[in-house]
This record gives C-alpha cells, structure tokens and sequence, in this order.
C-alpha cells in the first residue's frame, strides 16, 4: 500500500471517529459552544445522552422569542437558542424539578413527577415529611395539607389541628386552617387527592377556601392528583429513569416527635428508604435547610453525605447576614460539598445594569462549593406579576435589569455560564432543559 493511500485511510477513519464522537452514544467528548456563541470548543463529556424522548412543549420557544435584543451579548444568546428549536432533546441533570412541574400540576403528585421527566428533568424532588404513624410521605410542609388537597372536603378535615374558619368581614381576619401529615396516618393520607397550591382568604365556605389558585397558572389538570409516599416516589422515579433530592422538611410539630421520634432518626430514615429500595448514593442528593442533618448524613452516611445539599436560608431569614470566603471554606473544611441559596442571591446588576455574578456566587466559587439554586418559573410573568404585582422575591437583586418573559433566559445564562451552578430547579422543567440542550449542558 502506497504511502499516499494509507494517509487518504487514515484521514477518512479519523473523520468517521469525528463523526461518531458527535453522536448520542459516542466517544467521551463533545462539542460546546464557546462563551460568545460563536465557534465550537472541545471538551470532555462525563455522560452520555439520555436516549428518552423528551417533549418540552411549547414554552422554552416562547420565551426564546420574548428575548430583547437590545444588546450585542443578548443578540447573540437569542440566536443561539432559537437555533436549537428543532432540538433533538435529551433528558439532562441540569434541570431539576421542582416538586415535580408545579407551574401546572399539583405539585408532589404522580403526574407532576411524570410531567418532569417528560420535560427533560434529570433529577426530581420529593420534599419528605412524615405522618402521624411516622411513615415519610412527599409534601412540601408537614402543615399544608389544607392548601395543597382536598382534605378540607372530606370527612378527614376532623382531624385537622386547626379547623377550617371562614373569613370575617367585621373584624378583617381572614379565613384559616391547618391540616398537617402529622394529624393523619399514611393509609389517610393516601385518601387524598392533591390540588394547585392556593387558598382565599375571603372565603366564607370551604369550596371557596379551596380555590385561588394564582392567575399564570392552572387548575386545567388539578382534576385530583395521586398523591404519594416517598417509597412510592422513589419506585416512580425509578421508572421514570430520574435521579433523586429529598429534601428533609422541617418538622411542624415539636421533635422527638411523640417523646421518642427524633430528628436524627427521621434524617436516618429517609436515607434508609433509599438503601432498601437499592438506590446508589450518587443518584441521590439530600438536601435540607438545617446544617445539622447534612452533618448528620456527612458523619453518619457519608455515601450519601457526599452529596448531601445545604439549602441556604440565610440570604433572607437573617438581616445581618452577609457572605463571606471563611464561612464558606469552613463549610468545605466541615465536609460539605453543595449549597443551594435562591436565585437572587447568586446576582446582581453592574454598573450599565447588566446581569453578573454576586459577591456570594464568587465566594462560593472560590471555596470550591458546588452551587444548586431555585426556583426558575415560580415568580409568575417578569412583568405583570413580578415588576408590577410585587411578586419579587426570586428576582428581587435584579428587578432594574428585567422587563419581559424572555428575560428569563438572560438569567439562566448568567446562572450557567458566569456563576457555574450546577443544576437548576423550575416548577416548569422544560425551560431549564431547552437551554441544557442548546448549551450542550449534560
């Protein structure tokens, strides 16, 4: 063979590999869009593709086309991402879902978590409480059972630690109950259906206590949702193929619960749910806002506790609080790998009102802390009802700089590229993976 000929070979199986590489279950490597858009770099790709069809519908796309293109980095975003419309799309770690795709769905219900991982959620979370006879169901507190079900319309509204009240025009106070997961046992629970997280509180009849459901979202599939123990969660998400974060709710009633159920045998035992049903520890990230059950799952289940979640309150719990690089290095010294602060504590606007990156996304970072952060599509429409009805809170470090729907994916970008978070959760999961997609983001 001539050496001409065994060159021209050569070239043509080195393009096939190229070819190859670039495909759903290729090589370990792919190609990335740069920080600018504009040209292809090459870097290593831990995990393949997820060969699920995912349907994002047709909101990622809407958004997309809202996006103002009033400057050079905003043209060249917007092009980016509208050029991903065709997809294909994949199911991606990067977009988690937040008690499942409660922007529609009920949240904590079966078909929220089914309508997740259609969207492309790679991971699913399962807020965890208990009920009276100590079996671990999925609800975002153990005392909203009279917001988030019908309870209040069933003969279970008996046991409510609080019973309905309606409204009180003369005094002004308005219409209350409380119904916990602590007041009921799980076969009780497991009666309930679930509804869209709302209440009015002018109500003077429980079927009107029972709606207010906020005007961007739905009561189109809140027919009754299935809900769900958090064994059930996890037989669910293994059918789903989606990863796991728990996050252990704060106990409403006092602890040890009943004299003997303490806290550290309720954190113990949401993890032991994960072992018996076979669960590896890295499909799972635990999350809590109390730092001392991800102490308690650091020191006593350190498979797990690798990836156990701190959810950072104190951006907005605590007035004086402020980031500093000590605190957060001790958290690593203290074994802690991953924190989770809200959406607005990761940034903020510069000097000609662009989106960047704050003081405690660049702590963080520099510390060497994996950042998670919440909650993309939970704020309503960026106009109507976060700049003009004051539902501010996830945006509230970057109002001057937004003005429209799309700007949402100015903020997703900044999230990604500048502060380098490593997963963001949404109530509308397809958001976060159209842009996991179009970015190459695994």
């Amino acid at each position: 063979m001539s050496r001409h000929l065994t060159l021209k070979l050569a070239i043509a199986c080195l393009s096939a590999f190229a070819l190859y590489s670039t495909s759903t279950f290729a090589s370990p490597y792919f190609f990335q869009y740069n920080d600018d858009y504009g040209f292809y770099s090459y870097k290593p790709q831990h995990k393949y593709k997820s060969t699920q069809k995912v349907q994002l519908g047709p909101r990622p796309a809407y958004l997309v086309n809202d996006m103002d293109e009033d400057t050079r980095q905003k043209r060249r975003l917007k092009r980016r991402l509208q050029s991903c419309a065709n997809g294909p799309f994949y199911k991606t770690d990067f977009s988690i879902g937040h008690r499942g795709a409660a922007l529609q769905f009920p949240e904590h219900t079966k078909e929220s978590y089914e309508a997740a991982a259609k969207m492309g959620a790679g991971i699913v979370e399962c807020d965890v409480t208990f009920t009276k006879d100590r079996e671990l169901v999925c609800r975002h507190s153990q005392c909203d059972l009279h917001t988030t079900t019908n309870i209040l319309d069933t003969p279970l509204a008996a046991k409510c630690s609080i019973p309905f009240t309606p409204a009180n025009p003369l005094t002004g106070e308005p219409a209350s109950a409380r119904c916990c997961t602590s007041d009921i046992t799980l076969e009780e629970f497991k009666t309930l259906k679930g509804k869209m997280d709302a209440s009015d509180p002018n109500a003077t009849t429980v079927a009107q206590y029972l709606s207010g459901t906020a005007n961007w979202r739905t009561d189109l599939y809140a027919t009754g949702g299935t809900v769900l123990s958090h064994k059930e969660s996890i037989r669910l998400f293994k059918k789903l193929r989606v990863k796991f974060t728990p996050e252990l709710k704060a106990p409403s009633v006092a602890m040890p619960f009943e004299g003997d159920y303490t806290q550290q045998e309720y954190a113990q035992q949401m993890i032991n749910e994960y072992k018996e049903a076979g669960i590896p520890a890295r499909r799972v990230w635990a999350q809590s806002f109390n730092m001392d059950d991800v102490h308690y799952w650091i020191d006593n289940n350190p498979r797990f506790g690798k990836q156990a979640v701190f959810l950072d309150s104190r951006v907005y719990d605590d007035p004086d609080f402020t980031p500093t690089l000590a605190d957060f290095e001790a958290m690593v010294a203290n074994g802690v790998n991953i924190i989770a602060p809200p959406i607005f504590a990761l940034i903020t606007t510069d000097a000609h009102n662009n989106i960047v990156p704050s003081e405690y996304a660049k702590l963080a970072n520099v510390a060497g802390l994996d950042i998670i952060t919440w909650t993309l599509e939970r704020s309503g429409r960026l106009l109507e009802d976060v700049k003009q009805g004051g539902n501010t809170f996830y945006y509230s470090s970057v109002l001057d700089a937004i003005n429209n729907d799309g700007d949402m994916m100015n903020v997703l970008d900044v999230l990604a590229r500048d502060v380098g978070v490593i997963g963001v959760f949404s109530d509308w999961p397809a958001t976060v993976t159209y842009y996991a997609n179009c970015m190459n983001i695994r």
